[in-house]
């Protein structure tokens, strides 16, 4: 059973910074790609970060130039920095990940976890 929990949530000012990881545990053969969501009260989820097996990463217009998002495939791990934080970057960040399983004919399933709080105030 692939299990994937987060970490680094909290309470920060506007101008902090916070760094939220990703630890994916199961019997997965290989990463199709691991990210970050995040969904604020009202609001759909909508991706935030996402790097590939290969090391492509995008990110959402509001977080160029503040947020990285980082991988260590052999720990099969998934980090987002983020810095200079500002108050409409509050929300549960949750995180995402696409794994192929060798006994499934190579298909690849998505998974998430259960989020973290991320609060910043002005």
């Amino acid at each position: 059973q692939v299990q994937l929990v987060e970490s680094g949530g909290g309470l920060v000012r506007a101008g902090g910074s916070l760094r939220l990881s990703c630890a994916a545990s199961g019997s997965i053969d290989s990463i199709n790609a691991m990210g970050w969501y995040r969904q604020a009260p009202g609001k759909q989820r909508e991706l935030v970060a996402r790097i590939t097996d290969g090391g492509s990463t995008n990110y959402a217009d509001s977080v160029k130039d503040r947020f990285t998002i980082s991988s260590d495939n052999a720990k099969k791990m998934v980090h987002l920095q983020m810095n200079n934080l500002k108050p409409e970057d509050t929300g549960v960040y949750y995180c995402n990940g696409k794994f192929r399983f060798s006994n499934m004919g190579g298909a690849t399933f998505q998974y998430w976890g259960q989020g973290t709080q991320v609060t910043v105030s002005s």
